[in-house]
């Protein structure tokens, strides 16, 4: 992997975010953890999709909460 991990581009699903490298949307995994399924299920269910790869959106969504915690309390209360 060359640090590509999302992917958007406008042939693929109609520029819905994808993991890099394949057809597989960004807003599976967090379906799939909404449910209670587990990364490893994630992972058997879509092959493509490798491991680090859902490590480094996971880290990328804790950094974007981080950054803009301001904007997140403005809008809680």
């Amino acid at each position: 992997m060359d640090g590509s991990v999302i992917n958007i581009d406008r042939e693929i699903l109609g520029g819905t975010p994808v993991f890099f490298g394949t057809r597989v949307p960004i807003k599976n995994l967090f379906d799939y953890l909404e449910t209670g399924d587990s990364i490893e299920t994630f992972l058997e269910d879509f092959e493509n999709v490798s491991k680090g790869q859902v490590v480094k959106v996971l880290e990328m969504c804790q950094q974007l909460i981080e950054t803009s915690s301001n904007i997140l309390h403005e809008n809680i209360t």
